[in-house]
């Protein structure tokens, strides 16, 4: 078996058809959301034409040494033209929105610290105030995260964002077992771009073969009733987030007595999904296409 080349190296200059195929089936989603965005495909391409240069001068150097123009034409079939103008305009920053970043540290600290949760991990509704509930106060829980921000702000933006509601008792109630903002498209946009970014960055470590693979499992069938589906959807999303909570326990935890040396600072994301869709039958063929019960599927094999 070919081993696969360094990133330093050229690629080959036909690309593999499996890998053609697979980049066209993953892109057909994301067209979907371009297209419904209003998002042009004369939009889309100068915006490829960025992304493709700003990955090859910074992740395909020779020796330590940025690509020159020539060598990132040739790379990325971007004329020299076009690179020389993309290289002197300023990269848009990818920057993380204050209020999401604060809101997922305080749901994080809300699911995972023992005080804020009852015997079970479920996360307890707090009181709003110091004076109602002391250190197990909604007040208390984001003091403990920041003292710069007026927790009444917060939980304004928390309600806004669909993420938690205050009762008739004034406690506050997490909405949802992890930040997932439901009314906010800004928000939601930004979250998807984040995970749909790492789950696709394991993909392509596992592809290339240059290291351990890193977990990136799924379990497929496609013999299902509708009624089958919703079961399996409710069942997922019990386990899938009795795993997230549980990595959120340890993960603060280790946080806090294992943290990294200077230069050492490392990040992790463990994301689950479930989709489910009808079978679009091939000309053809017949249904029961799968075979029986189908492995854990991976590009890690």
């Amino acid at each position: 078996m070919r081993k696969p080349l360094p990133p330093a190296e050229a690629p080959p200059l036909a690309p593999r058809d499996s890998v053609v195929a697979a980049v066209r089936r993953l892109l057909r989603p994301l067209v979907r959301l371009l297209v419904g965005q209003g998002i042009t495909y004369p939009f889309l391409t100068e915006l490829l034409k960025q992304v493709y240069v700003e990955t090859a001068a910074d992740e395909f150097s020779l020796g330590g040494k940025r690509p020159t123009d020539s060598r990132l034409t040739l790379l990325t079939g971007v004329h020299r033209k076009d690179i020389r103008r993309l290289l002197r305009e300023p990269a848009p920053a990818d920057e993380t929105p204050p209020g999401l970043t604060l809101g997922t540290q305080i749901v994080a600290r809300w699911l995972g610290e023992r005080a804020y949760c009852d015997a079970k991990g479920r996360p307890l509704a707090l009181p709003r105030t110091p004076r109602a509930g002391g250190e197990r106060s909604f007040a208390a829980l984001v003091e403990s995260v920041s003292k710069n921000v007026r927790p009444r702000s917060v939980l304004d933006e928390l309600e806004r964002l669909g993420v938690a509601e205050v009762d008739a008792n004034d406690r506050v109630h997490l909405v949802t077992r992890g930040f997932v903002p439901g009314k906010e498209l800004d928000a939601k946009a930004y979250y998807f771009g984040e995970a749909l970014h790492d789950h696709l960055a394991a993909g392509v470590h596992n592809l290339a073969g240059t290291g351990p693979p890193m977990l990136e499992r799924s379990v497929y069938y496609d013999e299902l009733s509708p009624a089958a589906v919703a079961k399996l959807a409710e069942r997922a999303e019990t386990l899938a987030m009795g795993a997230l909570q549980a990595i959120n326990v340890d993960g603060m935890a280790l946080e806090r007595d294992d943290p990294p040396k200077p230069g050492e600072r490392m990040r992790i994301r463990l994301g689950v999904f479930f989709h489910a869709e009808p079978v679009r039958e091939r000309a053809g063929t017949q249904a029961g296409g799968s075979g029986g019960p189908p492995s854990p599927e991976s590009s890690a094999r």
